[in-house]
């Protein structure tokens, strides 16, 4: 997924320790805006803007019918499980639809481009190991 942040970003904040003997609570996600060529909503939970963790990305994404984003080749891998709706995922080897109920796994390296053709759109959840970031992202031009 394409993360573009611009609020609450923390230039040059260390890494946040979570060895504090207490679980760290994430009391709300920053809004990210998000590239492709309609509004797509995406609430980063833990990362490099909201939680300034650069070992793993969580976001709650929602788009809406017909949104397409660059593809990119990522250095990151991405798991991502669909809660409502289709994402299709083009990769160099074909695409794929994913349901509500399913993942998909893309590995870092291999190009891959999201989309959400159905007239719902779609709502899910993306995980980024390491974190998402706009240096190893690698968007088409």
């Amino acid at each position: 997924m394409v993360f573009i942040a611009f609020a609450n970003r923390h230039i040059g904040a260390p890494e946040p320790s979570y060895n504090s003997g207490m679980p760290t609570l994430i009391a709300q996600p920053t809004r990210i805006t998000a590239a492709g060529n309609k509004p797509k909503l995406i609430d980063e939970y833990i990362g490099r803007v909201n939680s300034q963790d650069s070992a793993v990305s969580v976001a709650h994404m929602r788009s809406p019918q017909g949104w397409i984003e660059p593809g990119q080749k990522p250095d990151f891998n991405e798991f991502t499980v669909v809660l409502r709706g289709l994402l299709r995922v083009k990769s160099e080897s074909g695409e794929m639809d994913v349901q509500a109920g399913q993942a998909v796994i893309t590995h870092a390296g291999e190009w891959v481009q999201y989309s959400t053709p159905d007239p719902e759109g779609a709502e899910y959840i993306a995980v980024c190991l390491p974190a998402f970031s706009m240096e190893t992202v690698h968007r088409d031009e």
